[in-house]
């Protein structure tokens, strides 16, 4: 009897770990804000640039074996489609780097309940991003993006360039705090755009150059 009630205790605390260890692997890191711009404004090497951003700062920050994408979109050029944001960056769920739940799919991530907010979005470090009433300002994120996530398109360069530019062009921004100016104040993804493409323009309106960064798997 006592060997068989240590076998069963055993069992149960490998289960345990078990789905504690599945649990945390579930939960971990597949969404963040960039701690650290490209420097050169919205100039960020086109997609693949961002993209490898995105991977050099979650690796820095102990993440493995994640496909990362940012979420910017790009126009329409004479040899390439527009690419929409939304369309880059896998269905969900989503979690920050504290293993809170953002949004759990791509209707909830552009719809009114996702926790997209200055507590839920978070740098890959876990780190509360400087936002409206704080010193400097810097909750415009890049996203060139209308409201459910797709390219901004009235024939303007909403884009800079589609990201290789920090001259051209305009940025269109979203507010990760939910709070300040513009069409949208209270959008993540879709509040305005930027005076220009340089770092000091982006600077200047109220941004550092930051964008969003989701794991595709």
């Amino acid at each position: 009897m006592k060997k068989t009630l240590l076998f069963t205790s055993a069992a149960l605390i490998t289960a345990a770990a078990t789905f504690t260890a599945v649990n945390s692997q579930d939960n971990e890191m597949s969404f963040f804000i960039t701690s650290v711009g490209s420097g050169d404004g919205a100039n960020l090497g086109g997609l693949a640039g961002a993209d490898a951003h995105c991977d050099a700062l979650a690796s820095a920050a102990g993440s493995r074996g994640k496909t990362w994408r940012a979420y910017l979109s790009v126009h329409a050029t004479a040899n390439s489609p527009a690419i929409n944001a939304r369309d880059r960056i896998g269905f969900g769920p989503w979690y920050n780097a504290n293993g809170v739940e953002v949004a759990s799919n791509l209707n909830v991530l552009h719809g009114p309940s996702n926790n997209l907010n200055k507590q839920g979005s978070l740098s890959e470090s876990g780190d509360t991003i400087l936002g409206r009433g704080d010193t400097p300002n810097q909750h415009d994120i890049l996203t060139g993006s209308t409201l459910d996530g797709r390219t901004v398109d009235d024939g303007s360069n909403h884009t800079c360039n589609n990201w290789t530019s920090s001259g051209a062009g305009s940025a269109h921004v979203g507010h990760f705090d939910r709070t300040g100016g513009g069409a949208n104040p209270t959008s993540w993804n879709s509040a305005h755009g930027s005076r220009g493409c340089s770092q000091e323009d982006l600077v200047g309106t109220g941004g550092n150059g930051y964008f969003y960064c989701f794991a595709i798997d």
